[in-house]
């Protein structure tokens, strides 16, 4: 794979040019930024950006007043090669917190291997209701150590009712009990389909669950007709990603900003 021209490709078409994630969000480009703007339970934030010195500091502004107008919490996703170089720092100044950075992932689906031998006593089974979603949230309660949250259940259920197309989502069954889960964001007109939320409880990893469940959604994107994979990597599973064939492009970082609430006069 070429780094920079995969890394350009990457740019190009789920953050320049991306589709909105949502029925209820528009992106927009405002001068040198990119961003969505959608429903308080959605996510809203800067996909992109092109600034250098001169006009980062207003361009920040900008969005905190956009996003503040609405009342929304919103984040600036940033990426390692992004410009100018202090800008991380200016974003911190500017009231923002950092989360945990990521390593961007890519691969060809094409180049994966897309089988591989479930451990013994473990089913995938894909989720599609209520019953399902449950599952998967317990399953990433465990694995995560943090609840997903009623908010998160009713996203994905939303999604998986009214926009099938758009997600897959599947949870390893060790019997009755749920004890990985995944799911997979197809982005219609991209060739793209990012890999999210993949974990696996403490007691069950090392026995290639991770891996599996990568396979499974290869196999459905190349049936959908998508070209690549892409995740946004911890440093758990940066190695395991690296041993099937994906590349590192460069870092991201999300960048949160949290309104104020307003003080009483």
């Amino acid at each position: 794979m070429d780094h920079d021209a995969m890394l350009a490709v990457f740019d190009d078409r789920m953050r320049k040019n991306a589709p909105p994630d949502d029925p209820g969000a528009h992106v927009e480009r405002v001068g040198d930024v990119v961003r969505q703007t959608g429903p308080d339970t959605g996510w809203n934030g800067v996909l992109w950006s092109a600034l250098d010195r001169s006009r980062a500091d207003e361009a920040i502004a900008e969005q905190i007043g956009h996003y503040t107008a609405l009342g929304r919490e919103f984040e600036w996703k940033l990426y390692g090669h992004d410009q100018p170089g202090d800008l991380a720092d200016r974003l911190e100044a500017a009231g923002f917190v950092p989360e945990d950075p990521e390593t961007l992932m890519v691969a060809r689906i094409a180049d994966l291997p897309i089988t591989s031998a479930l451990p013994t006593g473990i089913e995938l089974r894909p989720v599609t209701d209520a019953a399902g979603v449950e599952l998967l949230a317990q399953a990433q309660e465990q694995a995560f150590g943090t609840a997903p949250g009623t908010r998160h259940r009713q996203q994905l259920l939303a999604q998986l009712t009214g926009q099938p197309d758009t997600v897959v989502a599947v949870v390893a069954m060790a019997g009755d009990v749920p004890v990985s889960a995944a799911r997979m964001e197809l982005v219609p007109g991209t060739g793209f389909a990012g890999l999210w939320g993949g974990g696996t409880v403490a007691a069950w990893r090392g026995r290639g669950i991770y891996r599996a469940l990568i396979n499974y959604r290869a196999r459905i994107a190349a049936e959908r007709g998508y070209h690549y994979l892409q995740v946004d990597a911890s440093s758990q599973s940066r190695p395991i990603l690296q041993r099937l064939g994906f590349t590192a492009l460069t870092t991201t970082t999300p960048y949160v900003y949290r309104p104020r609430p307003a003080t009483a006069s």
